[in-house]
């Protein structure tokens, strides 16, 4: 195991500086500047260019960007906060930590409404339950959550007036309830279908029949017993997911006015912040490669017979 995670580790900082190198690539690929405004002259615009080592050849600069990084250092913002640190503006800022709040919150959503509606659903197969079950999930699923936010702000900010139409800085528990709903629908439902579908194949294994054969009843066979198995798929799905939702939903930031990281993000690709776009993709592909090198090993946790080397043990 300890082997493994090291040979992980090791792949995934190459890997992040692969992520890093595409990045700056494709943004330097695409023509402007961010300091080309209205009335910015030539003589500003190369003046700038200089100070911020942009007037070199374009190696040089993802040279000096990828040594950055290997020293801790994200850069210095170019448009959004002009001079300030990356680091400052993603972790001292508060942007960060706003999106962590609602990724948590939403993935809460996600797992304790999810898996117990398709275990719900497994339990009451071919029944009316299942049935009405399985038409709320197609229902979560087909609704964009920019729409399912739109609804939930008509009915509740502006009609009723029981909650906040903008959740600002997330100061309340009412300015958490309509960003987490409106984040965390899409996921539960999606998880409530993977672990119905997961649970029937699970039912149909060999222990399960055995079980059934000893007399046990059919929801300790499927909550105890093909829970564990049907999992998989659901930790699987869940493990990207994670880093997704913790950097944040750029559209839902956005329709409640929270200032996160994910909002910041789009903002800086619009301005076309090369430092702030280079670091926010590293946190997001660091925090993908960490809880996919996480799900791995809870897979030995959920199932022993899963190996991680290859070899078997």
């Amino acid at each position: 195991m300890f082997g493994y995670v090291v040979k992980r580790i090791a792949a995934s900082v190459c890997t992040l500086f692969f992520v890093a190198a595409i990045t700056f690539l494709v943004m330097n690929a695409i023509p402007g500047s961010p300091f080309l405004e209205e009335n910015t002259t030539v003589e500003q615009m190369e003046l700038a260019n200089e100070k911020y080592g942009l007037d070199k050849p374009l190696i040089v600069q993802l040279k000096n960007y990828l040594e950055g990084y290997l020293h801790g250092d994200l850069g210095t913002s170019l448009k959004m906060q002009k001079g300030t640190p990356v680091a400052d503006l993603i972790f001292h800022q508060g942007k960060f930590e706003l999106s962590i709040k609602l990724g948590v919150l939403a993935l809460l959503i996600t797992v304790l409404v999810g898996v117990p509606l398709g275990c719900i659903a497994a339990y009451f197969r071919g029944k009316w339950i299942d049935n009405l079950l399985s038409v709320f999930s197609t229902l979560g699923i087909a609704i964009p959550n920019f729409v399912v936010a739109t609804l939930l702000l008509e009915v509740f900010a502006i009609r009723l007036g029981i909650l906040p139409s903008v959740s600002g800085s997330l100061t309340d528990v009412k300015s958490y309830i309509m960003p987490v709903i409106s984040l965390g629908l899409y996921y539960a439902c999606y998880v409530a279908k993977l672990t119905r579908t997961s649970m029937l194949d699970a039912i149909n294994q060999d222990y399960v029949r055995t079980a059934r054969a000893k007399g046990l009843k059919t929801g300790k066979i499927i909550f105890k017993h093909a829970l564990r198995n049907s999992l998989i798929p659901v930790v699987t799905y869940l493990g990207p997911l994670t880093a997704g939702l913790m950097c944040g939903g750029f559209v839902i930031e956005t329709t409640f006015g929270i200032p996160g990281l994910g909002k910041y993000f789009v903002s800086s690709i619009i301005e076309r912040d090369y430092p702030v776009i280079m670091a926010t993709t590293i946190v997001l592909s660091a925090l993908v490669i960490g809880m996919n090198l996480l799900v791995d090993i809870i897979y030995k946790f959920v199932d022993p017979r899963i190996t991680l080397t290859g070899k078997g043990e």
